[in-house]
């Protein structure tokens, strides 16, 4: 009977048991259902740090206060829609492990966007801008393969440490002389107060006449002689109108990199604009020889240089009458920093890395803007130097040769003043 008993206890004990461990389960989910809900966690400061470099701290940085991609189309302005589009389709995260620009040619995608905008609507010199912005290459009508493989003056050096790239027209005949004979003298170049300089080389940049603006004698001929002389000349088969000057940038990185890639540092330029050369090249020479001593801490080789008057916070002029004017239509937002006003300089590497980057940005029709867009892409800023004069000295000091003792570069100047200046500079006074 006991043993019985002994055996019945067992049984209802193992048919209780999954009774009892479900129990157990039930409790404990339940209780942690209950400490979840109740529990509160802490909360995490809006202003997250991370480590960095920062104006606030030598340890700290603020965490980026956007996505570093950004998916979303904030506006509906013609341009930020095209960006946007090549954004996406450029994303490496949205690619996945495939590289490259955009597969999709660009005058696809530029029709298919522009199918939602009235190009009517655009100012006439906007919409023939956007009709062919998606027109990169362009050929060589004059060419100057050997400027930098030659040396004509018997230095025996080749490779130039500043080349002068200038932006004219074909009829700005004036202009380009008085640079020849003044600051943009191609040869070797000392720097100032007989300091050690080094060789200058300069072409002109051109397109062809703008026949939109009106009737103008076939100057062809004219120009073919005045290259034959000074070959100098760079012209391509655009229409050489405002709007059109970044092409010049784009063409001047092309040509760059096939025919004087040793270049150590580019000037770009207006053909309005006084350049002290000689005081310019003691500016980057000291600039090449801070580099030299920094990287031989670093692994860092290529120099990221690329000076001019700056302007930051810029917002798109919006008066329909002046040249400058961009419509709400076509670009919204700020304008990055860029340098303005008719004359930068940057190094020879950055050039390459400009052209690399500008397959990732639309064009632009304000090069200048375009140049402060490009560098962006890259994640530099362009530096600020006070002798950038773009607006001009006090009418005051214009005739002052001593108020010219620090300045880089002036901007406006007619040959004729150029001309003047460039003999008053050669006997600057002692007590300057």
């Amino acid at each position: 009977m006991g043993k019985c008993c002994k055996c019945n206890s067992r049984l209802l004990c193992m048919c209780l048991l999954p009774f009892m461990m479900t129990g157990h389960l039930l409790i404990y989910i339940m209780v942690s259902i209950f400490v979840t809900m109740s529990y509160a966690p802490p909360k995490i400061t809006i202003h997250y740090i991370a480590p960095g470099i920062s104006a606030n701290s030598s340890a700290l940085a603020s965490h980026p206060l956007g996505p570093f991609w950004n998916l979303q189309l904030e506006d509906r302005a013609m341009w930020n829609q095209l960006q946007h589009a090549w954004d996406r389709e450029n994303n490496p995260i949205l690619r996945g492990n495939t590289t490259g620009i955009s597969r999709k040619p660009r005058a696809q995608l530029l029709t298919e966007i522009a199918r939602t905008h009235d190009l009517n609507s655009f100012p006439e010199h906007m919409g023939a801008f956007i009709r062919s912005m998606h027109c990169r290459e362009y050929p060589l009508l004059i060419n100057q393969p050997e400027m930098c493989r030659r040396s004509s003056d018997g230095s025996g050096v080749d490779s130039p440490v500043l080349l002068m790239a200038i932006k004219s027209q074909v009829g700005n005949f004036e202009n380009r002389q008085a640079i020849r004979e003044t600051w943009g003298h191609s040869g070797m170049v000392e720097g100032n107060s007989n300091k050690k300089g080094g060789l200058v080389r300069t072409v002109f940049l051109l397109g062809r006449q703008d026949s939109s603006t009106g009737p103008h004698p076939d100057l062809k001929n004219l120009l073919e002689l005045e290259n034959q002389k000074y070959g100098d000349i760079l012209q391509w088969d655009f229409r050489d109108s405002f709007f059109n000057l970044t092409l010049k940038d784009l063409l001047l990185w092309q040509w760059l990199q096939l025919y004087c890639p040793t270049a150590t540092f580019v000037f770009k330029g207006d053909d309005d604009v006084f350049v002290r050369t000689d005081v310019l090249l003691d500016y980057l020479l000291t600039k090449k020889k801070e580099h030299i001593l920094w990287k031989g801490n670093t692994n860092k080789t290529d120099m990221d240089l690329f000076v001019g008057d700056v302007i930051s916070n810029a917002m798109p002029n919006r008066e329909p009458s002046t040249k400058y004017y961009i419509p709400e239509s076509f670009y919204k937002g700020m304008y990055p920093p860029y340098a303005g006003g008719g004359g930068v300089v940057y190094s020879g590497s950055l050039a390459f890395r400009l052209k690399e980057v500008s397959e990732l940005v639309r064009l632009f029709p304000i090069d200048d803007v375009y140049l402060g867009m490009c560098l962006q892409r890259l994640g530099l800023s362009p530096s600020h130097h006070p002798g950038f004069l773009t607006f001009d000295l006090p009418v005051t000091d214009r005739g002052n040769p001593c108020a010219y003792k620090s300045v880089l570069l002036v901007h406006r100047r007619s040959p004729k003043e150029m001309l003047t200046l460039w003999k008053q500079l050669q006997s600057m006074p002692d007590q300057c």
